[in-house]
Formats: C-alpha cells, sequence, structure tokens
C-alpha cells in the first residue's frame, strides 16, 4: 500500500527532525564520559587542592596570634580564588566533552519548536502507549542492566577495600586517604567504562528506532521530491511564462530591424546592422506563427522583407537572438544589405522583396 511508511527518510526529512529536535541520541553518553573524564582529572585536582589548603594551614597560626580582620579576610579570599583554580580545569574539561558527546551524536541545535506548546502532548492514551511500549520495554531493560553492572563493579572494588579497612586502625591517616581515594577513582573509572559501553548501545538502539520513526511512505516521497523539485506542471507553466517573456522582448526588436530575410511563410529572421557594433545582429527570428507575427510587425513599420529561403532557414538554425551573425554569413547578409539600401534609395523597401542573388550555399 502507498500509505506504508516503507522507504528511509530523505535529507530534507532528516532536516526538518533535527530543526524540530528529533535526533536519535543517548542522553546517558555525555554524562559516562565526562565521569571517565572528571576521574582522570580529579587526582590532579584533589592535589592541588590539597597543596593550597596546606599552604593556606600554614598561615593560619600567625593570623591566631595576630587576629588582623583584613589578614583574614584575605586568606579566605585566597582559599576561594586557589579552590576556583584547582576545579577550574575540571569544569572546563567536563563542559568540553559534553559538548564533543552531543556534536558527534548529531549536532548542537537549538529546537525551538520544543518549546511550542502541542496539546498532543498532553494526551494521556499517547502517554500509556509510550509507557507500554516498546520505548518503555527498553528504558527498564536498560535500567535493570545499568543496576547489575553497577552493582558488579561496586562489588568487585568494594573486595579488595575490606582488607584496606579491616586494617584502618594501623596505618596513618594520610596513607589511608590515598588508599581511599585511589580505591573510589577506580570505581568511577570502571563504573564509566561499563556505563560507555552500555550508552553506546543505547545509542545505536535510539538511532535505530528514531530513523523507523521518520520513514516515509513511497507518495510523501513523491510529494517531498514535487515539492523540492518543483512541480512538472508549475515548471512547465514558468517555462512558457519565459518564453512569452522572451518572444514579447524580441517583439519589441523588430521595428528596429534593418531588414527581415523570410522564408518567405515558414521562416523570418530580423536583422539590424550598426557598424560601430560589429556584424550585424540577430534582434528576432521564429517559425510558423512567431513568424508571421515578425513580418505582420515588419509591415507595419514599413521594414524592408527580402525572400531569400536558404539564406532564412540558416540564419534561423545557426543564430541567436542578440548575437551577431557567423562569419560565414558575412558574404549573404552583405548582399541583402547591398540590395535593401538600393531599394531604400529607390523609395521602394517596404514590402516582400525577392533576392535577386540568392546564396544556395548558405543553407
Amino acid at each position: 500500500m502507498s500509505g506504508e511508511k516503507t522507504e528511509e527518510p530523505t535529507q530534507q526529512k532528516l532536516k526538518k527532525a533535527k530543526q524540530e529536535g528529533q535526533i536519535g541520541k543517548s542522553q546517558d553518553l555525555g554524562a559516562w564520559v565526562g565521569m571517565l573524564a572528571a576521574s582522570i582529572m580529579l587526582p590532579r585536582t584533589l592535589r592541588q587542592a590539597m597543596e593550597h589548603a596546606q599552604e593556606l594551614m600554614e598561615k593560619v597560626p600567625d593570623t591566631i596570634i595576630d587576629p588582623d580582620p583584613g589578614k583574614t579576610l584575605a586568606i579566605l579570599r585566597e582559599a576561594l580564588m586557589s579552590a576556583a583554580w584547582a576545579v577550574l580545569p575540571l569544569a572546563l574539561t567536563m563542559m568540553a566533552v559534553g559538548v564533543v558527546a552531543a556534536a558527534a551524536q548529531g549536532g548542537i541545535r537549538v529546537a525551538t519548536k520544543l518549546f511550542i506548546p502541542k496539546f498532543n502532548r498532553l494526551n494521556p492514551f499517547s502517554g500509556i502507549k509510550r509507557m507500554l511500549g516498546p520505548q518503555a520495554l527498553w528504558e527498564g531493560f536498560k535500567a535493570l542492566i545499568k543496576t547489575t553492572v553497577l552493582g558488579t563493579v561496586l562489588w568487585f572494588t568494594m573486595q579488595d577495600m575490606i582488607p584496606v579497612l579491616m586494617d584502618a586502625g594501623r596505618l596513618p591517616l594520610v596513607t589511608l586517604l590515598g588508599v581511599v581515594s585511589d580505591a573510589a577513582i577506580r570505581l568511577i573509572r570502571a563504573a564509566a567504562v561499563a556505563g560507555i559501553v552500555m550508552a553506546a548501545a543505547d545509542y545505536f538502539v535510539v538511532r535505530r528506532r528514531t530513523k523507523k520513526q521518520l520513514r516515509m511512505s513511497k507518495e510523501e516521497v513523491k510529494q517531498e521530491h514535487k515539492n523540492t523539485e518543483g512541480d512538472p506542471l508549475i515548471k512547465a507553466q514558468i517555462r512558457a511564462k519565459q518564453m512569452a517573456m522572451a518572444r514579447n522582448r524580441q517583439m519589441a526588436d523588430v521595428p528596429t530591424a534593418d531588414v527581415v530575410v523570410v522564408n518567405p511563410v515558414h521562416v523570418a529572421v530580423a536583422l539590424r546592422y550598426e557598424p560601430q557594433k560589429g556584424a550585424p545582429r540577430v534582434v528576432a527570428k521564429g517559425k510558423g506563427p512567431l513568424a508571421a507575427k515578425i513580418r505582420d510587425i515588419a509591415t507595419e513599420n514599413r521594414i524592408p522583407m527580402v525572400q531569400d529561403i536558404p539564406l532564412a532557414r540558416a540564419l534561423n538554425a545557426n543564430c541567436e537572438i542578440g548575437q551577431e551573425i557567423p562569419a560565414e554569413f558575412y558574404g549573404a547578409v552583405a548582399k541583402v544589405l547591398a540590395f535593401v539600401m538600393s531599394l531604400k534609395a529607390r523609395g521602394a523597401a517596404a514590402g516582400i522583396h525577392r533576392n535577386p542573388n540568392p546564396t544556395p550555399a548558405a543553407a
């Protein structure tokens, strides 16, 4: 059936879907990649923060001995600046990762149409259908897998930490903090890697579902092609209008011609010769009804017409309107113009005249 959506979406349909925010992407991919990047940046951030904190703690005794409010505020300001500088690389990394992850899944675009309220989004039946449909089943399965994988990663990580925590009372505080922080970072990295794998699978599922939703019927593809390329009927009408305008323009130039070479009935070519502009030019030409129109205008404006069947056919076939005649027609046209000048000298140029020196070679 023509209504079945069996065709792949066209580029125009995909572009429109992007503008409306209908892009197949995983919301989790950017978050998990960001977490992995954070686990890489976090040790450096914590180390810088601890170094700055140690420097500030060394200034505290002097402040206690001499409790000057100005010094206290200076230390507080320095602490805030140190914390900001320590966290800044981590924040910039997270931001860059988020932008790259979004761009890799179809680009960054503000879908303003999503802000326009649509009543079909408030339809409770559509909401129930989404809750009980394949998408809801996939989301539930994905949540189950996510919980299982993260639980497994946490279990194996904690197994390595339990012996250390059992002997925590025998270890120095600095050593214990280092062991715990290393274990926490390993846990974050393992969880992030597992999350990225799950998010990649989710991305392909969502992409496939979105592409399926955007499928088109044969009739929709045909209609979009018609809208993009143009309706053949409309294009034909435009061409007809353009041809009519071109005919009107050349008809307006016929009164400026010096001679019209005719067939005498089927073909007419109007020529104008201006020595300062070069060779004679074709100002109008045509066959059938158009040739008849050219002859009528020439008669009304007393433009001389010369009957030369071979020359008329050759000029009509080989010359374009507004262009100079080719060099091979110079001699034949020169004879016609000389004949017309002799007619004008006698005052008998108007009307149709047979060329006394026809040139069969011009055919």
